[in-house]
């Protein structure tokens, strides 16, 4: 699949092949469809992962760690999805921390 990129701040057009393997038959516009909604998913993820809980910024890199604390967030990530009112999930993971009824709401669901 060819990809192309325009990056607007540098002006730049970056353009790139990439291979995927499917059991797709092999309809161009069925497959583009199934690789953009792949990544929309996989961006809109670690979007929120990285808007929530800083994870670019995670320094977590030895033994089972990384993998361990991902568990863990993405189960925070969860049940803060679960919260009820207008709250962002930032401000939701924010009001569990300084909030026991708030957290105790997200808990017992």
């Amino acid at each position: 699949m060819e990809s192309r990129r325009e990056l607007l701040v540098e002006g730049k057009v970056e353009q790139e092949t990439r291979y995927y393997l499917s059991s797709l038959p092999g309809d161009a516009e069925q497959i583009g469809t199934a690789v953009r909604s792949h990544w929309g998913v996989e961006n809109g993820l670690h979007w929120v992962m990285d808007m929530v809980f800083r994870d670019d910024e995670c320094r977590i890199r030895t033994q089972h760690a990384p993998a361990n604390f991902a568990t863990i967030k993405h189960m925070a990530s969860n049940l803060l999805r679960r919260g009820k009112g207008r709250h962002s999930m930032r401000s939701s993971r924010h009001l569990a921390a300084w909030n026991e009824d708030f957290l105790y709401s997200l808990l017992t669901k």
